[in-house]
């Protein structure tokens, strides 16, 4: 059976607004011990002292990772923002190595455009500018599992530090999925973090990060 300190954090996880006030410090603790001990059904003196201990210990917790958020939100404050439009990802089967699949690397390359290459365990992800994937389907028409176009590329270009903070790339995923922004795909090196999104979600994309 869960004790009173696991149902209590278990309530808080629950009720996002009153995490955010045990985060910003704004609670009067018997006040809100004595609204859980009645929403749990354990209204006994013991249980609401137990239950605000656990509140001001939940709280403490709290603190340090408002700690590791200011990090966070500094590395991203102090980050840039370059993007490309027109972008698309195409999915080739991985049977052998494709050789040619060099020559449009080059061919990209040599005229200045991005080119990402993402091996899996059975296909080749491509991110390139929509106006080479002719060049791939007539290469590997018979290879080509899937190609998606109307993708915008963002390169999110931070300090060095975000290599040695933890949980920077998993508060943007977060971010993006409260916001309903799904990623297509995404990639990272070293301080630069790579996210490829549909345009319809693009304008979305650039509320969210506004830091």
């Amino acid at each position: 059976m869960p004790s009173t300190a696991e149902l209590t954090e278990k309530y808080i996880e629950e009720h996002p607004c009153i995490k955010d006030c045990l985060k910003k410090d704004i609670v009067n603790y018997s006040k809100l011990s004595r609204l859980i001990s009645k929403e749990l059904g354990i209204e006994r003196k013991t249980s609401i002292d137990a239950i605000q201990i656990a509140c001001r210990r939940y709280a403490e917790k709290l603190k340090k990772s408002l700690t590791l958020e200011n990090r966070i939100m500094r590395i991203l404050k102090e980050s840039e923002l370059e993007i490309k439009n027109k972008v698309a990802v195409v999915v080739i089967n991985k049977r052998t190595y494709p050789e040619s699949l060099m020559e449009v690397e080059k061919k990209v390359r040599r005229n200045g455009d991005p080119f990402y290459l993402i091996e899996g365990t059975k296909a080749f992800t491509i991110v390139l500018p929509e106006r080479y994937v002719g060049d791939l389907e007539r290469l590997f028409k018979r290879n080509t599992i899937k190609i998606t176009k109307n993708l915008v590329l963002l390169t999110i270009k931070s300090p060095e530090d975000i290599e040695t903070t933890p949980g920077v790339v998993s508060y943007l995923y977060s971010l993006f999925g409260e916001h309903g922004i799904n990623i297509v795909e995404t990639m990272s090196c070293w301080t630069d973090t790579m996210f490829v999104v549909s345009e319809e979600d693009f304008s979305r994309v650039m509320k969210v990060l506004k830091f």
